[in-house]
């Protein structure tokens, strides 16, 4: 869908395709390609800057500089790759050096809690927390999560992820990051890093472009497969603007470590890509930590360490048995990079991440007799129903139909009611359901048994791209998405088990069918309400954004009743048109992915104990197609079986700035939720602060300071306006500030604060523009540039409900 091979391939590569695909001889294909086949599209930056230790990490670069010193070579090598541990459940294990009083480092999964052990929570997923467009609330999240991973012994915890950023919506990992948007995905990923590393090293993913599942890894099962992975080719302001952006916030942050990617960048793997890793990471942002990578994605040795990487996981034949020792003794490595490899990670495990005892809350086997760890603050429970309350967002609400109050009759439908059945472990061993978040799928529509294996060899690039997938969870309501970013929690709060405590608080007849598609519905009921969802993995791509079954399910039950509602768990967009128009339809909820407060969550929300203050972190359009050729992941065809390709010629407009740029008129726009008040704006300032000379360039940050060029974060110019509760419920607003950068698209969110106002109340909301905000990249000078002229502001209450316009002049 994004251009094919004919672009970058010589005709005699076509030629040899057109002569031997027909005869299916593998091996003769795969052997032309590696010699025919265009590479060489990613800049080559060579040396990888060595850890300066500014910006303070001085004393761990120290420290760690000092261990390096009394260390042989191969006591360093040993530290740069994994080992299966026996002894922890631990995601990926680096040896200890007793010697020197090193005890190794456990890493885990993941970045919305501790996965596939006992005695932790389920948080709200990233997605979910996008939508609460809360910074504190990110912050407090972190911190207690990380708190989780530090109780159970883990030294790095896998997240957060902030790629794939959302280019695609049918992006199976979308629900990971927390918007497509690149400065909310910014915004929080800052939150998350400071809160997490007051007690782990956090791991930033994926890096960088990892933007669709669908050929993301060579087969992790069939040695005899030759496809590589796709490569997704762009330019340098593309990635500036959009996909490098958060992962800036983050280094700005002091995240200790980075997670290179499966795909390939300009035709070069992310884990040995010199431009990513060296030029942009450790060079231009000035990156102090260390680069690991994802899980069996290193796919070359010498290339790999030239190019900055610094860790393999889970394991590594390319640097096992001293092969690095062996790179420095015979010159093709320096002696100063695997010395600054070592470093980094003794760095960031001194600075965050100090554990005795590695993975000692971590059991390897939940089914053998083991000590249970319990990690979990019950402080941290009004947090977690905070979080999950704040991530839904109320897009349909007609005539007041919300909030309920003491309904007679409440009638409750679908498949995503109730728990799953299972929450329990299972043995140890290759990714299960459990282990993965994937529980509440048992059955696949059209397939049938959804079994670990069929999990495991799709999950594992084994099975062809068209394999049928799960689209929902037709098992037990979503709390989380599937596969190494899932979750397993403490217990599943479902939506039916709050509603029927609210029942017997109310005396309310309630009645359910969570069973039929085609329920039979209690002519008396005040209300009705339909549960469906909207699944995603890692491993695989969505196979749409709206599924039959579910839109089928909710038409039944609006037929037979005027007052419906439709709650979605959704793990990525959801598309509502096939029935949002009906006008028995009266309210509908995206609840995302709430973690294990769901149910009283959701029940808080529509009885009115909280407005909900949740806003769309995406767009949802009106149909699939308006979202273009970016709607789904490039496939492999005949002539792009193994060298998929990926052109990123959209430049920056994705999402909204697609939508805007096209005039295409979406069902909900970015930005765009309700509450049970209202609120009016006024009195907009917007001026610039202090003297700014334009044009402006930013500096090559030759000191490598932590995210770039110190002059990009200089407050620049200011806007401020007043925001009045001018309705009758006390609730929040997220007012949202959009600028126009000469040259850019019409809008690009710079600001956004939510703010809690009782009835009447006003309160004065500003917004800070740093140079980096109002500056765009340049590729003629490869550096940011301030341009001098006339910038439009807009503050409102998403992209499109602008309610005050103004201008910044520089």
């Amino acid at each position: 869908m994004a251009g094919t091979i004919l672009r970058f391939a010589p005709a005699l590569c076509l030629a040899i395709w057109s002569s031997t695909v027909k005869a299916q001889n593998d091996s003769a294909i795969a052997a032309n390609l590696e010699h025919f086949w265009s590479y060489g599209r990613s800049p080559a930056v060579y040396p990888t800057p060595q850890m300066s230790g500014s910006s303070g990490w001085e004393a761990a670069h120290e420290f760690a500089r000092n261990l390096v010193s009394q260390m042989t070579n191969d006591e360093k090598n040993n530290i740069t790759y994994g080992y299966a541990s026996t002894t922890n459940g631990c995601s990926g294990n680096i040896p200890a050096l007793e010697r020197l009083g090193f005890p190794g480092l456990c890493l885990s999964d993941s970045g919305n809690g501790l996965r596939g052990t006992d005695g932790v929570n389920g948080y709200a997923s990233g997605l979910h927390m996008g939508a609460t467009w809360n910074r504190a609330l990110a912050l407090q999240r972190a911190q207690f999560m990380g708190a989780e991973f530090e109780r159970k012994g883990v030294n790095v915890i896998l997240g957060p992820v902030v790629g794939p950023l959302g280019r695609i919506p049918e992006n199976g990992r979308n629900w990971e990051g927390f918007s497509n948007d690149p400065y909310l995905s910014g915004a929080l990923t800052h939150e998350t890093i400071i809160g997490l590393q007051e007690h782990v090293i956090a791991c930033v993913k994926h890096f960088i472009l990892n933007e669709q599942e669908t050929n993301r890894n060579p087969s992790l099962i069939d040695p005899t497969a030759y496809n590589v992975s796709v490569s997704s080719n762009l330019d340098s302001k593309t990635m500036h603007e959009l996909y490098l952006w958060p992962f800036q916030d983050a280094v700005r942050a002091g995240v200790g470590s980075v997670m290179c990617s499966y795909n390939q960048i300009n035709g070069s793997y992310g884990c040995q890509n010199s431009w990513t890793q060296n030029g942009l990471l450790k060079g231009e942002l000035g990156f102090q930590g260390f680069i690991v990578t994802d899980w069996f994605a290193q796919h070359a040795g010498l290339a790999t360490a030239r190019a900055g990487l610094d860790m393999v996981m889970p394991a590594s034949d390319y640097w096992g048995n001293g092969n690095l020792t062996l790179m420095v003794n015979n010159g093709s490595l320096a002696q100063s990079r695997l010395d600054d490899m070592v470093t980094r990670i003794l760095a960031s495990w001194y600075k965050y991440a100090q554990v005795d005892n590695p993975g000692f809350g971590m059991p390897a086997n939940l089914l053998a007799p083991h000590e249970f760890v319990n990690a979990r603050d019950p402080a941290a429970d009004s947090m977690l129903l905070q979080a999950a309350v704040e991530g839904h967002v109320l897009v349909k609400n007609v005539n007041g139909a919300l909030p309920m109050s003491k309904p007679k009759v409440l009638s409750l439908y679908g498949y995503d009611g109730i728990a799953q059945a299972q929450n329990a472990p299972t043995a140890p061993g290759l990714p299960t359901k459990w282990a993965f978040g994937l529980a509440g799928v048992q059955t696949l529509l059209g397939v049938g048994d959804f079994n670990d294996t069929y999990l495991w060899e799709t999950f594992a690039s084994d099975n062809p791209w068209d394999t049928p997938v799960p689209g929902i969870a037709l098992n037990g309501t979503l709390i989380t998405g599937g596969g190494s970013g899932a979750t397993t929690p403490a217990y599943i709060d479902a939506p039916y088990d709050a509603f029927l405590r609210r029942a017997k608080q109310d005396g309310t007849f309630l009645a359910w069918d969570f069973y039929n598609q085609a329920p039979t519905v209690n002519a008396a009921s005040d209300a009705c309400i339909v549960f469906i969802n909207a699944e995603a993995s890692e491993g695989w791509d969505r196979p749409n954004l709206a599924d039959r079954y579910s839109d089928r399910l909710v038409q039944n039950v609006a037929s037979q009743c005027s007052n419906t509602h439709v709650v979605i768990h959704n793990a990525g967009i959801r598309l509502v048109d096939a029935w949002i128009n009906n006008p028995n339809i009266t309210a509908v909820i995206f609840g995302h992915l709430p973690g294990q407060e769901s149910g009283q969550a959701l029940v808080d929300i529509m009885y009115g104990v909280q407005s909900p203050s949740g806003r769309l972190p995406y767009t949802v359009a009106k149909r699939a197609s308006d979202y273009g050729r970016l709607l789904g992941p490039v496939v492999p065809t005949n002539t792009t079986q193994w060298h998929t390709q990926d052109n990123f010629t959209e430049g920056v407009y994705i999402d909204y700035r697609d939508f805007i740029a096209k005039d295409v008129m979406p069902r909900y726009e970015f930005g765009y939720g309700l509450t049970y008040t209202t609120f009016s704006y006024s009195n907009l300032q917007s001026q610039a602060v202090g003297s700014i000379s334009t044009p402006w360039t930013a500096g090559n940050n030759s000191e490598h300071v932590e995210g770039g060029d110190p002059a990009l974060w200089q407050t620049i110019a200011q806007v401020s306006c007043t925001i009045t509760n001018s309705g009758s419920v006390a609730a929040a607003e997220v007012a949202q500030l959009y600028v126009h950068i000469p040259g850019g698209p019409q809008k690009v969110l710079r600001g956004f604060q939510k703010s809690y106002l009782q009835p009447g109340e006003s309160s004065t909301v500003s917004f800070e523009l740093t140079r980096r905000d109002l500056s765009a990249f340049d590729e003629g000078v490869e550096s940011w540039v301030l341009q001098g002229g006339q910038y439009k502001v807009f503050v409102g209450k998403s992209v499109l409900d602008i309610q005050l316009n103004g201008r910044i002049a520089l």
